[in-house]
């Protein structure tokens, strides 16, 4: 066989990436996803789950998924324009416009194809993109299939961001500023208010993908825009249902009018089979217990506030973030992933993240607690930190 179907040019760049030290097998979890998991057959303090607030094995959404499978079976048969959308996802969409305080809402198969099919279905040719340049891939991804011209500006700095405005005021039919909510790999919070302020000003549409505040941020998770007070000021907020919600898939918020266009040019919902019931039901009962109380994000803030200021006082760097998001930055690539692998010989799991996903020079190892997790299992998790962080003079 030729070299050519071998694929030896790929297996130099496997190598390479062995070379670098950030090569990596992908983990295998032995069992439900939980603040204690067992991970490649060891039982680890699971700080590397985006399950914010422990509902992905939670007994509710278990019980209300199996319900949902027995009534409607094991999956919708079709895509949502034939013939696969049940009277469950109908319910399931109007519970979340009702909790997110918005007049509809669509549910795509991932927070990840909200973005690739929202953006190139609401901006066009003669139209101009603003996107912050620490945005996730997915939104990055959403802007190359659009026909807009795309122009980011700098992380947060309101004054890049009205400079771009005012340079651009006048050239484009339709002018849109996306944001992260949360950015996922520094945990700060996007400064939406003053992006309204000045969308507003320069008369431009706004667009929030709250991936990482969904279920986290406002009145029991209700995100972004409700933890800032600006209902009726944002046109599209992406949400998630794989997160802190514990299922999968993601969701857009707004205006009806929205809502029905992206059921004709949203092309994720056009070509994709809709989800499976048991997804549906879980997410369905997810959403009613943020509904009944606060209990479960008042216990993840009171997690986060309580290990982030343990790792702080240790002499970590981790970073700006302002969110159960905690990066615990490392800068060397291969140093980082070393870290991680000590963390896990010593009970912890806590993935090393480096280059491409965050700049070279920054690479972390980046924690999330979640409200399932104990004061017991956070100080053990906290004593491991410090003993590793010692060993490879970190600290």
């Amino acid at each position: 066989m030729s070299d050519v179907h071998q694929l030896d040019f790929l297996e130099e760049k496997i190598s390479q990436l062995k070379e670098q030290g950030v090569f990596r097998e992908l983990p295998e979890l032995n069992g439900p996803s939980g603040a204690v998991s067992v991970i490649n057959g060891r039982e680890v303090i699971n700080l590397s789950s985006n399950n914010y607030l422990g509902f992905a094995n939670h007994p509710r959404l278990k019980k209300a998924a199996i319900q949902a499978v027995e009534k409607y079976g094991a999956g919708a048969g079709a895509v949502r324009t034939i013939i696969g959308t049940m009277d469950i996802h109908n319910r399931m969409e109007k519970l979340l416009a009702d909790f997110k305080r918005e007049e509809a809402v669509i549910v795509f198969q991932s927070g990840l194809t909200c973005n690739s099919g929202t953006i190139p279905a609401v901006v066009d040719e003669g139209d101009l993109i603003i996107s912050d340049e620490l945005n996730h891939a997915s939104i990055i991804d959403g802007c190359r299939l659009s026909k807009a011209d795309v122009l980011r500006y700098r992380h947060s700095d309101m004054e890049d961001l009205e400079r771009v405005l005012k340079e651009n005021a006048h050239k484009y039919r339709n002018r849109l500023i996306i944001t992260d909510g949360v950015f996922s790999m520094d945990g700060d919070i996007a400064r939406l208010p003053e992006i309204v302020e000045l969308a507003e000003k320069y008369e431009c549409m706004t667009y929030i993908d709250d991936a990482h505040a969904s279920g986290v941020l406002g009145e029991s998770g209700r995100g972004t825009v409700d933890h800032f007070n600006l209902h009726g000021r944002v046109d599209f907020t992406i949400g998630t249902l794989s997160k802190a919600i514990g299922v999968m898939g993601g969701y857009v918020a707004g205006k009806k009018v929205l809502i029905d266009w992206l059921k004709h040019r949203g092309r994720p919902f056009l070509f994709s089979t809709a989800h499976p019931p048991a997804v549906v039901g879980a997410v369905i009962e997810a959403v009613k217990m943020l509904m009944e109380s606060t209990e479960y994000t008042d216990k993840l803030w009171d997690n986060a506030r309580y290990f982030k200021q343990k790792l702080q006082g240790l002499g970590f760097n981790t970073g700006k973030s302002e969110t159960p998001i905690t990066p615990v930055i490392i800068g060397e690539e291969a140093k980082a992933m070393q870290f991680s692998d000590r963390l896990f010989q010593g009970g912890v799991f806590a993935q090393g993240i480096a280059f491409p996903t965050v700049p070279r020079g920054t690479a972390r190892v980046r924690t999330i607690v979640t409200a399932a997790h104990t004061r017991e299992q956070l100080d053990r998790a906290v004593d491991i930190f410090k003993e590793a962080g010692q060993e490879m003079h970190i600290l």
